[in-house]
């Protein structure tokens, strides 16, 4: 048998089927279709892999004049396209308008001052201070003035001892604890050492005050060692005239961690007179009556005007001079909200008494006693129309005086912003409160007995306009004057005793 016949029998083999892989079906074909006994094998294609140049043929071909050109155009259009965005860059730095830096701000001038004269009206001494730092440090103050805290004998110079405690206020551990506590805080504590606040006059006569300033001196530099952030003094005119005076300032401005306040009291004196007494006697802060003796918003306004640009110097109050409370000179609810809205509004560190916020009525001469809880309601029958109606007011007075002290402490414009007067009458007056890429702000007030259109008109000043329109921000009387409504510029009517804060943009 040759080889060809063997190969035709081994196909033949091949075709025909092992009897138990024939189908059951008995026909002669899979189900797939293929013959029985024929094998498909599936041939890989040829794969083809790249493996990249090799580096001899890489140095060939990066060594080819069309390469090297390339290389030189995409090097040339990078640099371009630097050079370009850093071109760029320099232009919008320049275009732009440049932030205004921020004045030198010190602690006192970051927010408002809250003033405790009483503090056993207040709440029990100052283991009562303590108990409601949690309380006052809601309204966002930045500092407590505390006291005066030390004995004295009435008109008695001799036996003045600033060091020694009064008894009945506490101890000086008492004050330690709330010095520690009101740190944590971010609250600072003042002390009022006002030599004879029991007698007649605060330093005594004339003739005592080199003696008593240098016990001031002495005192002052003791509490000061304890961590006290600074210390108020009444009469600042007669303290100054003091040979004394130097040797107090130096002692209040010493090597300190922190910078410590020297705060001054003056009554019955001149705007002009209070700008002489910030510029040329080293004080850090001079609280004035201004507000309070001046009635008219023609007075106010020119005050304003010659002590803004003194603002970081300059204290405000109605009635803190002489540590009343607000209300003795706003008798109603409406007028303390006015006078809250502008003593957080203005230029210059805003000083209450206690009990201002809440707007407590001050009855007589004594110090009225705070009150506290008034957030909580009474039980159901326990309490007449007539004290519900005067909690519920007090209620909305505090909430009213938190929202423009979060403003105060929040807003460049009104913290440490620029000031310029928009109107003023014998019973309103309007401002402007500004600070570079900040919300304006516009203060209008009337605490007249009758309504008054206010047409608030800016003096030509370079880069600062007024809007035909503003936002009203917040309002005393928002029944009148919603909030967020938007108002006339050249008309804002106010009813008597209302008060608006408006905002308008910044617009580059």
């Amino acid at each position: 048998m040759n080889k060809d016949t063997e190969i035709d029998m081994k196909e033949v083999e091949l075709n025909v089927l092992d009897p138990e892989k024939e189908p059951m079906t008995g026909d002669g074909q899979t189900a797939g279709g293929e013959k029985n006994g024929s094998v498909k094998l599936k041939v890989p294609e040829d794969e083809v892999t790249f493996t990249g140049l090799s580096k001899e043929e890489l140095m060939r071909v990066a060594g080819t004049p069309g390469w090297v050109r390339t290389r030189w155009v995409l090097l040339v259009l990078f640099w371009l396209g630097w050079v370009g965005m850093l071109a760029g860059a320099i232009v919008i730095i320049v275009q732009a308008p440049r932030c205004k830096p921020i004045p030198e701000m010190n602690w006192w001038n970051e927010g408002s001052l809250y003033q405790i004269s009483d503090l056993d009206s207040f709440s029990e001494g100052l283991e009562g201070v303590e108990a409601k730092l949690d309380e006052i440090n809601k309204l966002k103050v930045k500092g407590l003035v505390l006291g005066p805290l030390h004995n004295v004998q009435a008109d008695q110079p001799d036996t003045l001892n600033l060091k020694d405690f009064n008894p009945t206020l506490g101890t000086e551990k008492a004050l330690v604890a709330v010095m520690e506590k009101a740190h944590k805080k971010g609250i600072s504590v003042v002390l009022d050492l006002t030599p004879n606040y029991l007698g007649a006059a605060p330093w005594f006569s004339t003739g005592d005050v080199n003696d008593v300033l240098e016990k001031v001196k002495d005192a002052a530099e003791y509490w000061l060692n304890l961590d006290v952030d600074g210390i108020k003094l009444p009469a600042l005119p007669v303290a100054t005239s003091s040979v004394e005076w130097s040797m107090l300032q130096a002692a209040v401005h010493g090597n300190h961690t922190k910078k410590k306040l020297l705060m001054g009291v003056v009554e019955g004196i001149s705007a002009a007179a209070v700008s002489q007494l910030a510029n040329t006697t080293g004080v850090d802060l001079v609280l004035s009556d201004l507000l309070s003796n001046s009635r008219g918003g023609v007075a106010r306004i020119q005050a304003m005007d010659t002590l803004h640009s003194q603002q970081r110097n300059v204290a405000w109050g109605f009635g803190a001079a002489q540590k009343d409370q607000l209300s003795k000179l706003a008798t109603t609810p409406g007028l303390i909200r006015l006078y809250q809205l502008l003593l957080l509004t203005m230029p210059g560190t805003p000083v209450f008494t206690y009990g201002d916020e809440i707007g407590l009525q001050a009855v007589g001469s004594a110090s009225p006693k705070m009150v506290w809880d008034i957030e909580k309601e009474p039980a159901e029958g326990s309490a007449n129309e007539t004290a519900e109606a005067e909690r519920k007011e007090r209620v909305a007075v505090k909430k009213w005086f938190k929202s423009l002290s979060d403003l105060r402490v929040k807003e460049r414009s009104l913290l440490y912003g620029d000031y310029y007067p928009l109107f003023s009458s014998a019973s309103s007056l309007s401002f402007l409160r500004l600070w570079d890429q900040s919300d304006r702000y516009i203060t209008a007030v009337n605490w007249g007995a009758a309504a008054e259109t206010l047409s608030l008109k800016l003096a030509p000043t370079e880069g600062v306009e007024l809007p035909e329109k503003a936002t009203v921000r917040l309002s005393t009387d928002p029944e009148q004057l919603e909030v967020d409504s938007t108002v006339s510029l050249d008309q804002v009517t106010l009813e008597p005793g209302q008060g608006v804060l408006l905002q308008f943009p910044y617009t580059g």
